[in-house]
């Protein structure tokens, strides 16, 4: 095993020490040896069967098969959702058929950030987070299920169904994805017109056909944001299927492994370990592990946090940093290179990516997975022999070397994700699309409150110069922390004409967080005493990926004389903002997660 695997693990376990033992007791307490529904009064068990089919009620009744829960994400204005409509048939027909019956718990909201970007409802998204894993705690509830399936792929809905999840964490959980869109306009072309869009250069039509041409059909959108790190966080994680991350949804393999799935659930029901016992703190490192070789989403900064935190598990910036100084970046999936997850799956996916890996010492394989123990049934691949469900070795060679690389040829030696820190807070920065050159920003501040000022700017022909956006009051105190998104091709523009650019915010950017160096998630935020609340127009302010530093050119004495930002009145209203109110007044700080719920988390 890696050294500084080894030694990350071994400090949160000890960090995690008392957590964990609380949140273990509380799933001791919640154990039941028999069937959950096993006791239930008789008004109660007819409310929960009264719609069930004839057949199912007497299973029900006998209490002596397994009775999954669905908690599904369905919607069908989510590409990635659409395909779960049929997942609840499906479900049951596959339960029946395994000896079990299934029912939905619950559905669950799920919004879509490519829909909200820039609008007054993204300041909503994250904290839609914490309402989605309320929601799977409602349906759970209900204390009649032996085992859950998960139905969510998108940005907010994994994280949130996995913390809502783990609070029932004594019974099994199986993640059942629905898979990315077929290929459709390449990422860079889609980048380079929304460039071109931002100066003028082409119609709203024309940027209108290249957005449909990317987004086309059923599926997660294609990119590797934070969608898609959802999916390969579940699989190295362990809690889906081996290599089902990325298969294309409505294809006779997606609907095997949906049916596999549902096998697995009822196969795990009848054991003793749950979902919690199974997420400890080597599979979280996992996870951290996967997402930094992948380059995945900055988001998982603050989802994963909050995921681990919700089993009890302590992580921060620190141990992210520290392991990616010893991962290589052995994936190139845009923004990080030009291919899709389409072409990643094709290459080898996940599972030539986990024995890639494994063989580094850099993945604990002494792990609970819904496969059993061990990570070896990861390094497996799905496919179909003669219509029937089969698994076989991942190819030993990469099909495709310009987009997944075995560990002694890696893109780059490290992930890509670095700590930065100084007088200006703690912030990360994911590297790993960026350009050497790039790299060292030194530059004065232009300072807004909104990313819709810094675009005025622009359109105003203002930023033709060297500067760091700071875009300050975006945290999830201040606002929701909605993502900064469309500052994206405005920035890049600016870089591809010779500027020196980078941004620097409380705030968050889309796991699409490309070739522009972006401080981000930058804490304390600004409404909470942060010093990025005192940074002026003009000041010097340097961005130091190579020294991973974040330092505003002031001294201490300068800083003290300065007088504290005015926490502005949480005014926000319309588009359900105010409904939020109480998330934003009780968050936690970025690198806790943002969680206004995991004060409550036992300790």
């Amino acid at each position: 095993m890696n050294p500084t695997l080894a030694a990350v693990t071994a400090r949160i376990e000890q960090r995690s020490s008392s957590t964990r033992a609380a949140y273990l007791a509380h799933l001791a307490q919640a154990h039941k040896p028999g069937p959950y529904r096993e006791g239930l009064g008789c008004a109660n068990a007819a409310h929960a069967y009264a719609a069930m089919p004839a057949n199912d009620k007497l299973s029900l009744r006998q209490e002596r098969q397994p009775h999954l829960g669905i908690v599904t994400a369905y919607n069908d204005m989510l590409s990635a959702h659409q395909p779960y409509a049929r997942y609840p048939e499906l479900i049951r027909d596959a339960a029946r058929a395994a000896g079990a019956t299934a029912q939905v718990a619950s559905g669950v909201p799920a919004m879509c950030d490519g829909v909200t970007q820039g609008e007054d409802g993204m300041e909503l998204s994250l904290f839609s987070r914490e309402v989605i894993a309320m929601a799977t705690a409602v349906g759970l509830s209900h204390n009649v299920f032996d085992a859950a399936l998960l139905l969510g792929v998108c940005d907010k809905i994994v994280p949130g169904l996995f913390m809502g999840a783990l609070q029932f964490g004594h019974v099994p959980a199986v993640f059942l994805p629905a898979g990315p869109m077929t290929s459709g306009l390449s990422n860079d072309e889609k980048s380079k017109v929304r460039q071109q869009y931002a100066q003028g250069l082409v119609s709203r039509e024309v940027l209108l056909e290249a957005e449909q041409a990317a987004y086309h059909g059923a599926g997660t959108c294609t990119f590797y944001g934070t969608a898609n790190s959802n999916q390969m966080l579940m699989e190295i994680m362990g809690l889906q299927l081996p290599g089902s991350s990325f298969v294309n949804p409505n294809t006779p393999l997606r609907e095997a492994l949906s049916q596999a799935g549902v096998q697995r659930a009822v196969v795990l029901s009848h054991g003793t370990v749950g979902m919690g016992h199974q997420v400890d703190a080597r599979v979280v490192v996992n996870g951290i592990v996967g997402l930094l070789a992948t380059g995945g989403s900055t988001n998982h900064t603050l989802h994963l946090v909050a995921m681990a935190r919700a089993a009890g598990i302590l992580i921060n910036w620190d141990d992210f940093s520290e392991l990616s100084n010893v991962v290589p970046l052995l994936a190139r999936v845009y923004p990080n290179g030009s291919a899709d997850v389409n072409h990643f799956h094709a290459a080898g996916g996940m599972g030539f990516l986990i024995a890639q890996l494994m063989q580094l010492g850099l993945l604990h394989d002494d792990v609970h997975t819904i496969m059993g123990q061990g990570l070896q049934h990861y390094t497996q691949e799905p496919w179909l022999d003669q219509g029937v469900l089969a698994w076989r070795p991942v190819p030993s060679a990469s099909a495709d070397a310009s987009v997944l690389r075995p560990f002694d040829q890696p893109f780059s030696p490290d992930g890509g994700l670095r700590l930065l820190q100084g007088n200006l807070g703690r912030a990360v920065v994911k590297v790993s699309a960026v350009k050497p050159e790039h790299r060292v920003v030194r530059a004065p501040a232009v300072v807004v409150d909104s990313q819709q000022a810094l675009q005025q700017l622009f359109k105003d022909g203002q930023l033709h110069n060297d500067f760091v956006a700071v875009v300050r009051c975006q945290g999830p105190q201040a606002n929701g922390m909605p993502e900064l998104h469309k500052l994206t091709p405005m920035l890049g523009v600016l870089q591809d004409q010779g500027f020196q650019v980078a941004l620097v915010t409380d705030g968050r950017m889309s796991g699409a967080s490309g070739k522009v160096p972006a401080a981000i998630h930058v804490s304390p935020e600004a409404v909470n005493g942060g010093v990025i609340g005192l940074v002026h127009n003009g000041d010097m302010v340097t961005l130091d990926c190579n020294t991973q530093t974040l330092s505003l050119e002031l001294s201490e004495a300068e800083l003290a004389a300065r007088p504290a930002m005015a926490r502005p009145l949480d005014t926000a209203w319309g588009s359900g903002r105010g409904l939020f109110a109480l998330f934003r007044q009780h968050a936690a700080l970025a690198e806790e997660g943002a969680s206004p719920l995991l004060s409550q988390m036992p300790d």
